[in-house]
Formats: structure tokens, sequence, C-alpha cells
């Protein structure tokens, strides 16, 4: 059994993910403030987080930053800021996804469930080969291959396609990307992502217009989905 810590000062909203998250037999505990979500994260241990960034006593970003300074427990952000720099900086402090509000329950579990699952032990993460069904990356070779052939990519389409897989199911933030395949001069080059992602995709999915495993979150970053 998986243990839920959800934090928010919105009651309804926390009713109405208590009552899901029990239903689907999580341990939950909650917190109305970030000074309680701290202290329920370093007591209680939970296996994955649902933050508020809107906290009345400080902001969810630095809640996001103390946790993170002992702990890679998965977190999702659940907010309703939809600015786009306001989202990158949740993810750049460390937060693996962000749902916004008003948001579907039913995506919501899912970005739980995959959470939790990349967290366990078994998950993607140590994984050499990642099975995408009509492609597979060999990771411990830097080899791809689509229908039983090679794909050939280039070292920055490699580069890319790799931090992807390794955050598997995870939100990567455009300035993460950027940082780890190009260096840290190129934290805002964002039209190099568009041009390269259009390339993987052109190369490993059925149809690049409507991808299935290569995702855009818009104004955020990019993930993997198997």
């Amino acid at each position: 059994m998986h243990r839920v810590l959800v934090v928010d000062d919105e009651p309804q909203i926390l009713r109405a993910l208590v009552i899901n998250l029990k239903a689907r037999d999580y341990e939950v505990d909650t917190a109305l403030d970030g000074a309680s979500a701290l202290r329920l994260a370093a007591d209680r241990h939970p296996d994955v987080i649902i933050l508020d960034l809107g906290l009345p006593d400080m902001d969810g970003v630095d809640v996001i930053t103390g946790i993170r300074g002992w702990t890679r427990v998965p977190i999702i952000v659940l907010s309703a800021r939809h600015a786009s720099d306001e989202k990158v900086e949740a993810l750049d402090a460390g937060a693996d996804d962000y749902v916004t509000k008003p948001f579907g329950m039913d995506e919501l579990l899912a970005r739980l469930r995959a959470a939790v699952r990349r967290a366990e032990p078994g998950g993607t993460e140590g994984e050499a080969v990642v099975d995408a069904g009509s492609f597979s990356v060999d990771l411990a070779a830097k080899k791809v291959h689509r229908n039983g052939r090679d794909v050939r990519l280039t070292p920055t389409e490699w580069h890319l396609l790799e931090v992807l897989i390794r955050n598997a199911g995870r939100l990567v933030s455009q300035k993460q990307l950027l940082q780890e395949v190009w260096g840290p001069a190129y934290g805002t080059e964002t039209n190099y992502l568009r041009v390269y992602m259009a390339q993987l995709r052109r190369k490993l999915e059925a149809d690049p217009s409507a991808p299935r495993h290569l995702i855009t979150e818009p104004g955020m970053g990019y993930r993997f989905e198997r």
C-alpha cells in the first residue's frame, strides 16, 4: 500500500482527493499549509506528494526546495497557476510533474501511478533496454531499433532522447533539457528543442503529428511515455 501526502488549502479539493485516493487503497495524509507539509513529509515518508503552490503560509516552490534538500520522493504540483514561468520555476525547483486546476481526476491518478512506478525498485530507472512498443532504446549500447531495424540518430538527438527516457513518465523542463544536452549557456534556446524533437518524432513515432511517446507539455517541457 502506498502513502500519499496531499497538500492543499482548499477543503473541497482536499476532500475529493482523499475520497478518490482511499477508494483506490492509498494511505493518505493531508496538510493545509507548507509548514505542516514539511513536517509530515519528514515524519510519514510518503511515496508521493501532491502539492498546491498557493499555500497560506509559504509558496509551494519553497516547500519543494525544502523537501528536495533530503529526499527524491516524487512531487506532483497541482495548481491554478497557468503562467509558463511559474510552472517552469516549480519544475526547476524539483517537482516531477505539473497538473493545472481544474483537473481531471483520472488524469491526476494516472500521473500519480506513473510517479509511484518510477520511484519503485525495478521501475524504468536502471533499465538497460526500454521498450516503447514500436521502437526500443538500448541505453547501454546507445542504439535505437524500430520495427527490427537500427535507427540512426545524431549525437544530439541521442542525448536528448536519453535524457527523456531516463526520466520516463516525468515532465522534464525546457531549461533542464537545454542545459543537459547543449550546456549551461543554452537555457533559453527553446527553438533548438522544437527542431530536434521534430526530428526524433519523424524517426521514431508512427504518426509524428500525433506523437504517443515524445509528448510536448506546452510552455513547460517534454515527457517520454511508453
